[in-house]
């Protein structure tokens, strides 16, 4: 591929970034290129970008998810209201907090699509109404992890390769074969690209938003799920980091932010990047504040760039 081809794709120069990042501090910082350091930055990865993808998908809808962190946070909290005694495995505790964050996502989808909210607004309200519910749920408590399923996906290493790492790329194919091979991603492409055709069009606009938040929710709950197994235990405020990553990781990506285009093959190595940056933050003992400078001027200058869209949409 020709280097003008390379950079109009953004997914692919993402990922020449992240390479040539992690050539570059492989041979000027010890220890960055050992296996089991690249591969704790693919496992704090794989929580970002599980939030990407259903961050990815309300954006390429036309939409934003502002309630991703919340949900994520709502997870890990309320996973022991869904244990049972009698359910060794744990596993009904899993798919009751996964139904839980879908929930949550499919109530967003309907205050979008049926009551004519701005996702923004939605969103955030939303946001703000688990903030309340996560306060009353767990006060200023942590909660211990006590459940196999998930403390497996977030410790296990089979044949020395993370158990969370197989399983985001599991999801990632099955998102991607959603966006870009399944009737359901091309409604998606097409609410996003011009709801107005769409609906004219014949596409269902208001199930299509609806699955899109729906999905959002749900892989915001297998984040929030390995987000637990991996720190072991769940607190108020542990998926804040989660917002600001997910819609960063989805521009830097190339998913363009007034939706109708983008790939989530951009939001893979984009979420990469983001976890190695922070690394390299922390390699040199920089303030937890210049992390947030940076992620800040990161997301406002891909959006400044993605807002030169409009004038050619």
């Amino acid at each position: 591929m020709t280097l003008p081809a390379l950079l109009r794709s953004r997914p692919l120069l993402t990922t020449a970034i992240v390479m040539a990042v992690w050539i570059v501090a492989s041979l000027t910082t010890p220890g960055f290129g050992s296996w089991p350091h690249l591969r704790y930055l693919l496992e704090l990865a794989s929580v970002i970008g599980l939030v990407g993808a259903g961050q990815t998908l309300v954006v390429v809808a036309g939409g934003i998810d502002l309630s991703v962190a919340a949900i994520v946070t709502l997870t890990t909290i309320a996973l022991p209201l869904f244990t049972f005694g009698w359910d060794g495995s744990g596993l009904v505790a899993v798919i009751g907090v996964l139904a839980l964050a879908t929930g949550v996502g499919i109530v967003n989808g309907l205050g979008v699509a049926y009551l004519r909210v701005h996702p923004m607004i939605m969103t955030l309200a939303m946001a703000t109404f688990l903030q309340g519910v996560l306060i009353l749920l767990a006060g200023g408590s942590a909660v211990s992890l006590d459940n196999p399923i998930v403390a497996w996906l977030g410790s296990a290493r089979p044949f020395g390769f993370s158990a969370c790492i197989m399983l985001w790329i599991v999801i990632a194919a099955l998102v991607l074969y959603l966006l870009h091979a399944t009737p359901l991603g091309a409604r998606f492409f097409a609410l996003g690209t011009n709801p107005v055709v769409a609906r004219l069009s014949g596409v269902n606009t208001g199930a299509t938003m609806l699955c899109a938040y729906g999905l959002s929710g749900l892989l915001c709950g297998v984040a929030g799920l390995l987000a637990l197994g991996m720190n072991g235990q769940g607190y108020i405020g542990i998926g804040d980091p989660y917002l600001l990553a997910s819609i960063a990781a989805v521009v830097l990506g190339g998913t363009s932010i007034l939706g109708g285009r983008g790939t989530y093959a951009g939001t893979l190595p984009g979420a990469v990047l983001l976890v190695t940056i922070t690394a390299l933050i922390t390699v040199v003992n920089a303030s937890p504040g210049l992390r947030d400078v940076l992620f800040g001027a990161l997301v406002l200058g891909l959006l400044l760039l993605s807002g030169r869209e409009a004038v050619r949409r």
